[in-house]
């Protein structure tokens, strides 16, 4: 029964989406308000308030909740919808009642933001909806704040519901529209190409690639991981999807179960990060970026910089497991050319008419929803990729219930962007950064780093950058920065709040799949994205990496990559421990600091001089790994 109402619920949702967004009938407040009613009736079946109550408390109290859910949700519908005017309260829409609600507006409105807060709570935990209740706390009782916390003058209890919930600046603002608009379509063109089989195509491919590679198992991780991540934009789901293989197989050829979790975790939130999906954080930036920027204007700057991650890498895999001796894998046995042909051919065809309508100008919802009529169509050619109607529907449900995490997410970082915008505090709390910013540009950009990381912690990558751009936005144009350099630089810092302790959500999921311990895991993960950490440096103080500009080609920004890459083999060298022989401690610290400056300095000569180091320092390894032989 459960399984079949999760079935019913998640083609409603898909096709209510794909119905509206392409050609839209509701106003928008009401689209957002049933398909965040949709998302929070499955979360309430799928998701039980707690596993310790009896069956019977816990129907009672999700029960409760559904009808409320029911109630707020509608009534937010019924009253903006001109097809219900008869009901409208003093024969006014509820878009026009602003600040004029009644107690019945409130007491729903109310009831809409406890439900938000909840389900938010159920599907990614405490972080996110104790920071909404804190946001509320500083909108009631700002007189009462210290100066350090921007005391204001606070609103009453009416206010905040009416900002938060009742109206667009709210739950029912930015955040749930790029969900609705964008985001959900993408996680069903994900669903539909596994169902064809393309998931196990990817993998395939990557062990083709690196299967006489040394430590090839951790490298087919990295590059399925990759194209995966795209897809799903989610590095939870993606470690939950890849690393069901690809970390037994690490395990199988050397690996520690720690370390294979690592770097599948590691492998998995880079994934947002790479073209032409990116999760949400491409059509969320879209929406925030002022002077406007177009899709491929995004997925262009994001290309450099996410092969650049994935090299490091490869790089430190390959490096570490040359030191450890991690064998190669195993010889499988190959399926036939034509059953491997088959999920290539959607693959392919899938991402090429993707690309191809959004370089023709097609709004990204629109070109997303052609791909998922060129996936059904290319899959018909095969009976091995064919998706039936039973195929179909399951894709839809999964879909749901994989995006229903996302959708009270970003009704939770609704309200803390209502909250924003009513006290105030988003043009105030710049005011902590810009000084140090003034003085030192990577002072000001360590404490934006520190910022994203700490508060995206148990978030979703795309959540934390719209969270992160909505608190310091208004600092971003001050900086001296490039807009799209410094949001890229916010969004890439969300990812890697996946794997940072004490809180990194990737690592968790990858250490029980490995059975190994779950800090010991988080810690490895860290590290073999440590150099990660480094690249945006390098993006936002060299902008041309991302090729904007009049200048943004290839061709002017090939002096920025060598040094950038040069630093990325001397710092994946120094957290390898190996080069061509294995690295005592004192030439890791070389490298380190090498790699780093590489990294981070910005005047010519001396990056001349520190890349002539490396080179020398490499020459230098090299010969004596000749002179006492080969190892790994």
């Amino acid at each position: 029964m459960k399984s079949r109402m999760l079935a019913v619920l998640g083609v409603l949702l898909s096709l209510f989406v794909l119905a509206e967004v392409n050609y839209p009938n509701l106003a928008p407040q009401s689209q957002l308000a049933i398909f965040a009613l949709l998302g929070l009736l499955l979360i309430w079946i799928k998701v039980p308030v707690s596993v310790r109550l009896s069956p019977t408390f816990r129907w009672v109290i999700d029960g409760t909740l559904l009808a409320a859910t029911l109630i707020s949700f509608c009534y937010v519908v019924l009253q903006t919808e001109p097809v219900f005017a008869r009901w409208w309260i003093g024969g006014e829409p509820l878009g026009n009642r602003a600040g004029i609600e009644g107690s019945i507006d409130i007491a729903m409105g109310l009831v809409g933001l406890l439900l938000i807060i909840e389900a938010t709570r159920r599907t990614i935990g405490q972080t996110l909806p104790l920071l909404a209740l804190l946001f509320i706390a500083y909108a009631a009782f700002g007189p009462a704040m210290p100066d350090w916390l921007f005391p204001h003058r606070g609103y009453s209890w009416d206010r905040i519901v009416s900002q938060t919930f009742l109206h667009s600046q709210g739950v029912f603002g930015i955040a749930l529209k790029v969900m609705f608009t964008y985001v959900f379509l993408f996680v069903l063109f994900g669903t539909l190409l596994e169902g064809t089989g393309a998931t196990a195509f990817i993998i395939r491919l990557a062990r083709r690639v690196f299967r006489n590679s040394p430590g090839g198992p951790a490298k087919v991780a990295v590059l399925s991981s990759g194209l995966m991540g795209s897809l799903s934009g989610s590095a939870v789901a993606n470690t939950a999807t890849t690393g069901t293989f690809t970390i037994p197989l690490m395990r199988s050829t050397g690996f520690q179960p720690a370390v294979a979790g690592g770097i599948e975790a590691a492998a998995s939130s880079g994934g947002a990060l790479v073209p032409p999906i990116m999760g949400a954080g491409a059509y969320m930036m879209l929406e925030i970026i002022d002077p406007p920027v177009t899709y491929l204007d995004i997925i262009g700057a994001a290309i450099l910089p996410a092969l650049l991650y994935y090299l490091s890498l490869l790089l430190i895999v390959h490096f570490y497991a040359r030191r450890i001796g991690a064998g190669h894998e195993e010889e499988a046995p190959s399926p036939p050319p034509a059953a491997q042909a088959a999920p290539g051919l959607v693959f392919a065809a899938a991402f090429a008419v993707l690309i191809l309508l959004l370089v023709l100008g097609f709004t990204p919802f629109r070109a997303v929803s052609v791909s998922l009529l060129a996936i059904l169509l290319s899959a018909a050619f095969s009976a091995q990729t064919r998706l039936n109607l039973p195929k179909i529907v399951d894709a839809m449900s999964r879909a749901a219930q994989s995006g229903v995490s996302l959708i009270a997410a970003a009704g939770c970082v609704g309200i803390i962007i209502g909250v924003v915008t009513l006290t105030g505090i988003g043009s105030r709390l710049p005011s902590v950064i810009l000084p140090l910013a003034e003085n030192h540009l990577v002072l000001g950009l360590i404490l934006l780093m520190i910022s994203t990381i700490i508060l995206g912690m148990g978030l979703p990558s795309a959540v934390c950058y719209l969270l992160m751009a909505t608190l310091i936005g208004p600092v971003l144009g001050d900086l001296g920065l490039v807009p799209l350099a410094a949001h890229l630089f916010i969004f890439y810092f969300g990812m890697m709040s996946m794997v940072t302790p004490p809180v990194a959500l990737a690592a968790y999921t990858a250490s029980a799949i490995a059975n190994a311990g779950v800090m010991e895991t988080a810690v490895k993960a860290f590290r073999f994205s440590l150099v990660g950490f480094a690249l945006p440096y390098a993006f936002t103080l060299r902008p041309e990496l991302l090729l904007l500009g009049e200048q943004g080609t290839l061709v002017h920004a090939l002096p920025a990559l060598f040094f950038t890459v040069t630093g990325i083999v001397a710092l994946s060298a120094s957290l390898g421990g190996f080069l061509f022989t294995p690295l005592n401690r004192y030439w890791r610290i070389a490298f380190l600091a090498c790699g780093i400056l590489l990294i981070l300095w910005q005047q010519f000569p001396v990056q001349l001089v520190l890349a002539g180091a490396v080179l020398g320092l490499s020459l230098f390894n090299n010969r004596e790994g000749r002179r006492t032989g080969p190892t790994g």
